[in-house]
């Protein structure tokens, strides 16, 4: 490890209490870094900070050691229901590590209590252990915060609790915009006080952050910190010592060239990227059973209780694959991971830079992996305009095997695994409708039938993007899909029940009555059949009056031509001659006699 060091702790104007430093010898953090020692000083003399810093460099010390020195130094000690400082942070995990670093620095002052508040846990609970052991120090994610004022009813006086406040943290600020933070962030500042001290800390400042430090800090002291050697021109975000990679290959071609990856790094500590929960699902289940002799885990944002087991397990690994999507992008320290492959490239810039950072933390080599498919091969160029993030051509790999073939034949033997392949397949196209960068990720230029085969599906799925296409370099199985079974034999017995109940359904809609149209509203249908009635009627009117006035026509003519034989202006066969012509020698009517029409005379 290359010691990125500014002097050791002892170094600082402000001196630390011996407890803290004996702490921070016992972790291994003899040095500061940049970020805390332009940090530090400034935030314990009572200055608003607005830091960005490279990922991993850092941070969480920047702001954990301040509010600690902060609270030791209150006039008033804390009581236990009092709070003297707020951590606010986007995710579970990322709140889950910052309390177990803060954990170390409480532990020698018995004096103060902290409490984690965040998502996947009972409320409930929360607020009976507040009430039992109080909270000095809160480390907390928005919603569950915000949450947590409103828990009055219940004994919890939060913003009563919240006055004694000295320090507010907003860690990984941009991201708490990203994600739909904000009204969650503009509520939690209504209920704290003004005289406080604040401190955003990011690895990208943004307009949205830039808008909450004019609201929410006063007077603040900005700290921008440069990597080692970094011109002051540049604004590279990504560590010095990452070694940034891309491969460009076809979307058929990706899945193998991951795997074949995987297979021949198997003592190393990997995070592989995707774009969304379902494609973790999907693909997560196919890596655990085609990469056999490694541990493989996968997280993502829509899983509720399972994340921080899962997330807290992979941290002590010495050797393993974590399948995540860009929940476990921020701030997450996971100790020695060696490579970071992004299968999927993320929806913005920024976050490709914040999913590299998980690697080259701290001193620590590292490397990356994009794949790319060779229509999106112009964005290395905009990384490295927009975001400073030069990137090395890693070429395919050679003698790759093909395991599509495999991956169909699972989706075949399991409902479950050709369920979560055409979820995967139609979550990613969604996805990629979405892409910030849209003049690269153009999804009209994404070749459906190559990304259908790289996904393994038997199928085309029905959905909006595909209406209307088609697939000729794509070739469906000849199997039924809807007679694929789910492997777990309790699902396929559901399975079956409901298919029943939807027949005896159907039949019992069918039998005694007209089916009416599908997807059609009943009242449309009705409306529909009283008009045809109408116009049925109305023609039969029309048609009756037509053959009332042809008959009247043909007895007028008939009474016209006795008239003329009368008189002997013609003989009694141009007379039998006329009447023949007027149709009206038919063997049913009778033939007309001459007395007959004398009468109608």
């Amino acid at each position: 490890m290359e010691h990125v060091t500014e002097g050791s702790w002892e170094s600082l104007p402000v001196p630390l209490h011996p407890q803290v430093l004996s702490v921070l010898r016992e972790l291994g953090f003899p040095y500061m870094t940049p970020v805390q020692s332009a940090t530090i000083p400034l935030f314990m003399k009572n200055k608003d900070v607005a830091a960005e810093a490279v990922t991993g460099s850092g941070k969480t010390l920047a702001f954990v050691i301040p509010i600690v020195e902060i609270l030791l130094r209150r006039e008033e000690k804390l009581k236990k229901s009092q709070v003297g400082a707020i951590i606010i942070t986007p995710t579970r995990e990322l709140a889950v590590q910052i309390e177990e670093v803060l954990s170390h620095f409480t532990k020698p002052f018995p004096q103060f209590s902290q409490i984690l508040w965040i998502g996947g846990r009972n409320p409930g609970e929360d607020v009976a252990r507040f009430k039992e052991l109080g909270g000095n120090i809160i480390v907390a994610t928005p919603g569950r915060l915000e949450d947590m004022f409103r828990r009055k009813a219940e004994g919890l006086d939060l913003a009563s609790c919240v006055r004694s406040l000295e320090v507010l943290v907003l860690d990984e600020a941009d991201r708490l915009l990203d994600m739909g933070f904000e009204t969650s962030i503009n509520t939690i500042l209504e209920f704290l006080p003004k005289q406080r001290r604040t401190g955003l800390f990011s690895a990208t400042q943004t307009q949205e952050v830039e808008n909450l430090v004019r609201a929410g800090l006063r007077n603040p002291v900005r700290i921008s910190v440069k990597e080692k050697g970094v011109a002051a021109s540049s604004t590279q975000k990504t560590p010095s010592r990452l070694e940034n990679h891309y491969m460009v290959c076809k979307a058929d071609e990706k899945f193998n060239q991951l795997v074949h990856f995987l297979r021949n790094r198997k003592q190393e500590k990997h995070l592989v990227f995707f774009s969304t929960c379902a494609c973790v699902e999907y693909y997560g289940k196919a890596l655990e059973t085609l990469v056999k002799g490694v541990k493989i885990m996968c997280i993502h944002g829509k899983m509720k209780y399972k994340r921080n087991k899962i997330f807290m397990e992979f941290r002590k690994l010495q050797s393993g694959i974590l399948v995540c999507t860009d929940v476990m992008a921020r701030g997450i320290d996971i100790p020695e991971v060696n490579w970071v492959l992004q299968y999927d490239p993320p929806s913005n810039a920024s976050a490709f830079v914040h999913r590299c950072g998980r690697t080259a933390r701290i001193g620590h080599g590292g490397s990356a992996l994009v794949f790319l498919l060779p229509m999106e091969e112009s964005y290395i160029s905009f990384l490295a305009i927009n975001q400073k993030c030069p990137l090395q051509e890693m070429k395919l790999q050679k003698n790759t095997a093909d395991l599509l073939p495999k991956l169909k034949a699972m989706a075949l033997g399991d409902r479950a695994v050709f369920e979560k392949g055409m979820k995967a397949f139609v979550s990613y196209v969604q996805a990629y409708a979405k892409h910030e960068c849209n003049l690269i990720f153009r999804l009209k230029d994404l070749d459906f039938a190559s990304l259908a085969r790289g996904f393994a599906l038997l199928r085309m799925p029905k959905m909006p993007e595909l209406r209307g296409k088609l697939f000729p370099d794509f070739v469906p199985v000849d199997v039924n899909t809807d007679t694929i079974p789910f492997k777990d034999k309790i699902r396929e017995k559901q399975r079956q029940k409901q298919l029943l109940e939807q027949q005896r359904k159907e039949k019992t809609e069918n039998d005694g009555r007209r089916k009416f149209i599908k997807n059609k509203a009943w009242s449309k249908q009705k409306a529909k059949k009283e008009k045809k009635k109408k116009l049925t009627e109305k023609r039969k009117r029309e048609e009756g009056s037509d053959m009332e006035d042809e008959d009247m026509e043909e007895l007028l003519n008939d009474t016209r031509l006795l008239k003329k034989f009368k008189k002997g202006k013609i003989t009694e066969e141009e007379f039998e001659k006329g009447l023949l012509t007027s149709g009206k020698r038919s063997t049913n009517k009778a033939d007309l006699e001459i007395s007959d029409l004398e009468d109608d005379c």
